[in-house]
């Protein structure tokens, strides 16, 4: 059973890093880069970037991260290394609070921006752009960044503990 433990850990931790690391890009590189565009390239560019996103490998990995490291926290319930199981929790709760604030201000702010069409048929793509509000994208994002990079970290942290116990 250490084995499952320790896949699923491993499996939890990778998830996450690379889901810290599509959120860190997003504020480090993407949005500042589209920032400094003009309405057309930034509602353009902006719609084929998340068409390119919603695809099944981000999927699997952004609800995977949850999923694994909830799944994670209960494994270690069980077992002689019960010191995984705080920082698998702490992981979990923090990266739900992620999930969370994608479904509910992210993602409804990209499909608001995908709906209103292409950018050559809009007439008014200033306004399409501030309906967006970036600022607030980007804030949410770069908190999505946070967290996960903090939920990273307590999963490392478990594959310490995992690796001194077992």
């Amino acid at each position: 059973m250490d084995i499952v433990r320790g896949f699923v850990l491993v499996g939890a931790t990778l998830a996450m890093g690379l889901m810290a690391g599509v959120f860190g890009i997003y504020s480090n590189a993407i949005m500042p880069g589209l920032r400094r565009t003009d309405d057309r390239t930034f509602v353009g560019s902006f719609q084929e970037l998340d068409r390119a996103i919603v695809n099944p490998t981000f999927l699997l990995t952004f609800f995977g991260a949850l999923l694994l490291s909830a799944v994670a926290a209960v494994l270690h319930l069980s077992s002689d290394e019960q010191s995984v199981v705080p920082s698998t929790l702490a992981a979990s709760v923090l990266y739900l609070i992620v999930v969370v604030s994608t479904l509910t201000v992210n993602v409804p702010r990209n499909d608001e921006l995908k709906a209103a069409g292409r950018p050559d048929e809009i007439a008014d793509l200033g306004a399409v752009r501030r309906r967006f509000d970036e600022r607030r994208w980007s804030r949410w994002n770069t908190a999505r960044a946070l967290l996960s990079l903090a939920a990273f970290g307590c999963l490392i942290w478990g594959l310490v503990e995992f690796g001194s116990s077992t």
